[in-house]
């Protein structure tokens, strides 16, 4: 399915993203009906639920465009909080393929439960090494949700970003998104430090994926924490929920 650019800006608009100043995020309220009804499914376990105060589901997929039909590709589901919201949105004539890093054992075996659940014949997994991606056809909609910076450290795997980038591009249908959410950093953070802090920079993931051919079409503050010590680990005591984050939306010309 393609993507309409008509469609995609639409949505920046309801969603309060912009490519300029700061802008209001959507409220579930204002999201379609299909986001607002993956959101109620009963079937979502319960520490779903009660991660969905930090992690702003419904203006995540509105911000994302995530539409019935589409086909998305999911990097590193780690248990599917993104993956099942995602599998109700697009339906049935739609798929979400799980690319998994092989060696985070308890995330595999984590995806591999919620494909047993009943109503996700439209998720796969796919299960490589770390950095590695295999898609069996191309997709509308490219999904990571605060990983792209493990990317970035070399004790998972060596990663030619670079290169990374370029096969997003590559597996993308033309008008296709790129939707990235991440923790935001101090500026000029050496790969160990973003080892160490598990963050990076706007600033740096935006100049990586436009170098590979991408334009940025949107910025959300969906996630935005004024008061958080970006020189702190997001896994220190009280981070939980409580990072400064940011989600930008890239699209292949």
């Amino acid at each position: 399915m393609r993507h309409a650019l008509s469609f995609t800006l639409a949505l920046l608009a309801l969603a309060g993203a912009s490519t300029g100043g700061a802008a209001a995020p959507a409220q579930a309220a204002s999201a379609p009906a299909y986001v607002t009804a993956a959101i109620a499914d009963p079937a979502r376990p319960k520490e779903d639920r009660a991660d969905d105060v930090a992690r702003a589901p419904a203006d995540t997929l509105v911000f994302a465009g995530v539409q019935p039909g589409m086909v998305v590709g999911e990097l590193f589901p780690g248990g599917g909080y993104f993956t099942r919201l995602i599998g109700d949105v697009v339906g049935p004539k739609g798929k979400v393929l799980g690319l998994e890093n092989a060696g985070w054992k308890d995330a595999v075996e984590a995806d591999r439960k919620l494909l047993a659940e009943p109503r996700r014949g439209n998720v796969s997994l796919d299960v490589a090494p770390f950095g590695q991606f295999k898609l069996a056809e191309n997709v509308d909609l490219f999904w990571i949700t605060q990983n792209y910076h493990d990317l970035h450290i070399a004790k998972y795997g060596a990663v030619d970003i670079a290169d990374f980038n370029r096969r997003v591009f590559a597996a993308l249908k033309p008008g296709g998104i790129y939707m990235i959410i991440d923790h935001q950093a101090a500026p000029d953070l050496t790969e160990a430090d973003i080892a160490k802090l598990h963050r990076i920079e706007k600033a740096q993931v935006i100049a990586e994926v436009t170098a590979a051919g991408f334009r940025l079409a949107g910025e959300g503050r969906l996630l935005a924490h004024a008061d958080d010590d970006h020189s702190k680990s997001i896994f220190d005591p009280g981070m939980h929920g409580h990072t400064d984050q940011y989600a930008l939306k890239f699209v292949r010309p």
